[in-house]
This record gives structure tokens, sequence and C-alpha cells, in this order.
């Protein structure tokens, strides 16, 4: 494919760079997910009310159990096809990889048997569920004594 044409080749770029920044968002995912639950165990020793926040949680959340729905039908994650068919697309094959996909792939795929990912999905689902008995989300908090937290506006003086 190399020397075909100037087109050819942008195409071609344009398809592994796309891979590249699908397989980003992909590590981004499970960086958000794992760190996530440092974060929120972390932020629970530290006092740290962000961690409690009903929104961080529920994504947070709705992320793993994303994960595990997929490993429960043995689905392939979403992002791994499109970036494998990206790949495809710019004349690579399996996983062959350049710099930035190579490293990316090797911090998030292992090679293992398919039922160790499955354990290990739901064992750390199971544990983000948990953290919501140990550090329970904070709703937004209302006055005790029932009036407004709001300014009081003066009318008709």
């Amino acid at each position: 494919m190399k020397g075909a044409s100037p087109d050819l080749d942008r195409f071609v770029v344009f398809w592994l760079a796309s891979a590249d920044l699908v397989a980003t968002i992909h590590a981004g995912y499970v960086a958000f997910v794992v760190i996530g639950f440092v974060a929120i165990l972390v932020g629970w020793a530290a006092q740290w009310d962000w961690v409690r926040n009903l929104y961080f949680r529920t994504v947070h959340l709705a992320m793993i159990l994303f994960v595990c729905c997929e490993a429960l039908t043995g689905t392939t994650c979403p992002l791994t096809a499109w970036e494998n068919a990206l790949r495809v697309r710019g004349g690579e094959s399996g996983y062959s990889r350049d710099f930035i996909g190579h490293w990316l792939d090797w911090l998030i795929f292992y090679e293992a048997p398919d039922w160790v990912f499955t354990a290990v999905y739901f064992t750390f689902g199971a544990l983000v569920l948990l953290a919501f008995w140990f550090v329970p989300v904070q709703g937004r908090t209302a006055n005790r004594s029932g009036a407004s937290n709001l300014p009081r506006r003066n009318s008709g003086s």
C-alpha cells in the first residue's frame, strides 16, 4: 500500500490515527473505572465529599456493569470492535499496532481464558456495588429546619 498514491496514504494514516484514538478512549474508559474505584476508597478515608456524588457514582457503576454484561453475554466490547475495524481499514490485521496502539492495548488486553476475565469483571463489579454500602452516596442536602436555602427576596418594600 505504501507509495500507491498520496491520497491513499492519507486515508491509511486517517484510519490508523482513528484506531489509536479509539484505543485511547478505551484506555480512558478502563482508567475511569479502575482509578475511580481507587478514588472512592481513598476519598472515603480522606473524607472527600466529591466521591459521594450521586452522578459520579452512578456513571461509575453503570460503566462496570456494562462490562459485566458484555462478559456475561460473551459480547465483544464495541470499542474493541470499532478499533479493529478501523485498523483493518488502515491495512493492518490482527493486533499489529503502531507505538500508541501497541502500548494502550498492552495496558488493556491480556491473554487469559474468557472465564478469568468474567470472574475479574464480576468481582470488580461486586466491589463497586459494595462501595455503595461502605461509602454511601450523598444526595442533595436539604435544610433540616424545612426552610429554603435560597435567599429571600424583599417583596414590596
